[in-house]
């Protein structure tokens, strides 16, 4: 039998709702402590073992929103530099930045035409911060369809990184251990498959010993185990008391990630780490598969059903307030296509409310976090009211509004026009 290839890839997913840095800083400080330390703690073990160490590593938008709020970084100076934080990751070269969602929403819950929006901001912020642009995707909460392949692709995105256990290959065999194809309205994307078993291992506790037994057993009785064997692990990066170790000898990085390291380095471990931006380089996918919808799973839901964000009658109500809302916001747009020009700051409200009432998190607890779904929702249904108010005033008296002077000066030159008919202008 010839000698088999084993990759590994490993990815840590990070994510903060909106505000919740401010929140937990003022409510509970050695939490804040504990999660920002895991940002700067990844960062500082990729520089130490860059010469064999891999990593990708995902912010939400959101999250990188608030390490760029000057009022974050004073708060948290004693603990973690943040801007010389997001310099180190800028100029880490180990380290595969995977962009994901600006608001870590459950995309297949939310309105498809909100889709582009939350992956061109999520990329452009990472762009922003980080002076590169993501080549993978990281779903939130590894929440997917294939009806999303076209909206990545045209985001500027090569790969997709899913759930192993959603994978359905063309050719019937279960192998998680390659990249496949997926294709969805004659537009296609790699997709990578996770390993759900090895990644539960590594958000709760494993060593290498341990990892490379298991890698090598699952490797050889993969239906391919002669041919090159690609291992993907994802878990959250800084929750659970294994990430958020202080005392870093008994967490992820000083008991798992430092021997490991070091065992790569010594040349005698089998497992090599890779970047998925280089191994898909050299080992372009050519089978086919399709992804059933579903997500990673979490407490003791499996995924397949979105059930822990939908699950409940609280859970949908909310998902139907926020489709609701959207879908008003995209009606007004089309029925008034000068609305930015005549309501432009209302508008721009009800667009930022509806898009962070989609953050996964307010659905994720239950009904314990709904109230900051409603939270935004609420104002963000004022903020509509607002901008439909404006234009029906100008519809019935064409009187002046801070953004309505193009047509003010209009009416002024012209008492022949029609005071009921708009002037053009641009649309969202």
């Amino acid at each position: 039998m010839a000698q088999r290839k084993l990759f590994h890839a490993l990815g840590l997913h990070m994510h903060q709702p909106p505000g919740n840095l401010r929140l937990l800083i003022e409510i509970n400080p050695w939490e804040a402590e504990e999660i920002v330390r895991c940002y700067e703690r990844t960062v500082r073990y990729a520089e130490q073992y860059k010469d064999v160490a891999r990593l990708h590593v995902g912010f939400s938008g959101v999250l990188l929103e608030q390490f760029l709020d000057p009022d974050i970084v004073d708060r948290y100076r004693h603990i973690v530099d943040i801007p010389d934080m997001l310099a180190r990751y800028r100029e880490a070269d180990n380290i595969e930045l995977i962009g994901m969602g600006y608001y870590h929403p459950i995309f297949p819950l939310i309105p498809r035409a909100d889709w582009l929006e939350q992956l061109e901001r999520g990329r452009a912020m990472m762009e922003r911060v980080f002076g590169r642009s993501p080549r993978g995707f990281w779903p939130p909460e590894m929440a997917f369809s294939m009806e999303m392949i076209p909206a990545l692709a045209q985001a500027g995105y090569d790969y997709v990184v899913v759930d192993g256990v959603h994978v359905r290959p063309e050719d019937g065999l279960n192998d998680i251990f390659r990249p496949y194809i997926a294709c969805h309205d004659g537009v296609c994307i790699t997709v990578v498959p996770r390993d759900r078993d090895v990644s539960n291992a590594q958000e709760s506790g494993l060593n290498p010993r341990w990892f490379q037994d298991e890698v090598s057993w699952r490797a050889s009785v993969s239906p391919r185990p002669d041919e090159a064997r690609l291992i993907t692990t994802w878990s959250d990066g800084e929750n659970g008391g294994w990430f958020r170790q202080i005392h870093e000898p008994a967490g992820f990085f000083g008991h798992f990630f430092t021997p490991y390291m070091d065992q790569c380095r010594s040349g005698g471990y089998p497992i090599t780490p890779v970047t998925l931006g280089a191994y898909l380089a050299q080992t372009r996918p050519l089978a086919r598969a399709r992804v059933q919808t579903g997500a990673w799973n979490v407490g003791s839901t499996s995924g397949e059903d979105l059930s822990q964000w939908s699950g409940s009658q609280s859970q949908r109500q909310a998902v139907a307030e926020v489709r609701s809302l959207s879908d008003r916001y995209w009606r007004i747009c089309r029925d008034h296509p000068d609305i930015y020009r005549v309501a432009g700051e209302p508008m721009v409200r009800a667009r930022q409310q509806i898009l962070e009432a989609e953050t996964s998190c307010f659905l994720f607890w239950g009904d314990a976090w709904i109230p900051h779904l409603y939270a935004r929702t609420r104002p963000a249904k004022g903020a509509l009211d607002e901008a439909e108010e404006v234009v029906r005033a100008g519809d019935s008296s064409r009187a002046a509004h801070p953004f309505t002077s193009v047509l003010a000066e209009t009416a002024v030159g012209d008492a022949e026009s029609d005071p009921a008919e708009p002037s053009a202008g641009s649309g969202d």
